[in-house]
């Protein structure tokens, strides 16, 4: 009984450390993921966890250089004025210790490009820039 107990424990452990969630340098792992959800949900909270200390946020040509705490409240009011439908991200590229996303925002009936630029830093990746520009229809 006893040497079925550790069995059962020992594939229990190893059945939820498999499920465990992948760290921002696991092989396979895509940060933009979380990023996309929050934008998606209009969730300014949990989007600034992923803000770096002091950012560059951009609102429909409105630039601020922010503390975490500003931009979040910058976002927060985008989101209440606009309230996101969907969030798609188009197209990502990634350098040395850098990421970058560029994605379409439906938003308060709205269309927007959003860019996000994410730095490496103390462990984790940060959003160092975020942008977000109505879209514009080109001829």
């Amino acid at each position: 009984m006893g040497k079925f107990v550790t069995i059962f424990s020992a594939a229990l452990c190893a059945f939820i450390l498999g499920m465990a969630p992948a760290s921002a340098q696991d092989e396979g792992y895509d940060v933009f993921v979380p990023i996309s959800k929050y934008i998606r949900q209009g969730d300014a909270n949990r989007l600034s966890a992923w803000f770096a200390d002091n950012l560059e946020i951009t609102i429909i040509s409105s630039s601020n250089d922010s503390s975490k705490n500003q931009a979040r409240q910058i976002v927060k009011s985008f989101f209440g004025t606009y309230t996101p439908r969907s969030f798609t991200i188009t197209h990502k590229a990634s350098r040395a210790n850098m990421k970058y996303a560029l994605g379409t925002l439906n938003a308060g009936g709205e269309a927007f490009i959003v860019t996000i630029f994410l730095n490496y830093k103390d462990g984790s990746y940060q959003i160092q820039q975020l942008k977000i520009d109505r879209q514009t229809t080109v001829y």
